[in-house]
């Protein structure tokens, strides 16, 4: 059975900072739509700080905790709590573990998804992260029994078509809710920001597995 050392954590979320920053001007022109354009800036924001905290002897528990610290401390708003709260609860279920089977990583998506929804009733359809995440956790779930590869494309896929989805959604939730009809027609950025993190895990873990023994 194949499966996931979390020794060198760093290396996984040092990829998810890169992609954030790539991505900053991007999503606060998604943001500027219908939001205050500062989520891109905001989420590059704390996502450095994580970057300037890492180090090469994390483990992944301990990287994401250093992530969440850096969230929760260096965006404003509810991005920060949010998106802190997720890899809290992602790195909760794993702090006894030096590798992950494919079963194991989808109940760490889980308990992520579990931690942030203690502070967030929002739902899939609201127009939020909540539409990419909780699509790719469940499409996690049901194909981690078919091994790795299968569910991380399952992730990938259902983290597309979730953040897709929210194009022709109304907003429900924060500032955006208030245009009512006119939020219809955009991209939500935290659906954006989400499936950009989701993706590039999965990239990583697929790489990672080319040098574990199956």
């Amino acid at each position: 059975m194949t499966q996931l050392s979390t020794q060198r954590g760093n290396i996984l979320v040092h990829g998810l900072v890169t992609i954030i920053r790539q991505n900053r001007d991007y999503l606060s022109e998604i943001d500027g739509a219908i939001g205050d354009g500062d989520h891109g800036i905001n989420m590059a924001k704390g996502f450095t700080l994580c970057g300037d905290k890492l180090h090469d002897s994390q483990s992944l528990a301990q990287a994401f905790d250093t992530l969440s610290d850096a969230l929760m401390e260096g965006i404003g708003g509810s991005m920060g709590p949010l998106y802190g709260s997720l890899f809290m609860g992602m790195a909760n279920s794993i702090r006894d573990k030096s590798s992950l089977t494919a079963g194991e990583f989808a109940a760490m998506l889980r308990a992520g998804l579990l931690e942030l929804q203690d502070i967030s009733e929002a739902r899939v359809g609201d127009k939020c992260l909540m539409d990419t995440l909780i699509p790719a956790v469940e499409a996690a779930e049901r194909t981690a029994a078919m091994g790795y590869l299968s569910m991380l494309a399952a992730i990938r896929q259902a983290a597309v078509i979730g953040r897709d989805s929210t194009r022709d959604l109304v907003a429900k939730i924060g500032r955006a809710s208030r245009l009512g009809e006119r939020s219809r027609g955009v991209l939500d950025a935290g659906a954006v920001s989400c499936c950009l993190l989701l993706t590039q895990m999965a990239v990583f873990v697929e790489e990672a597995l080319d040098t574990t023994t199956a």
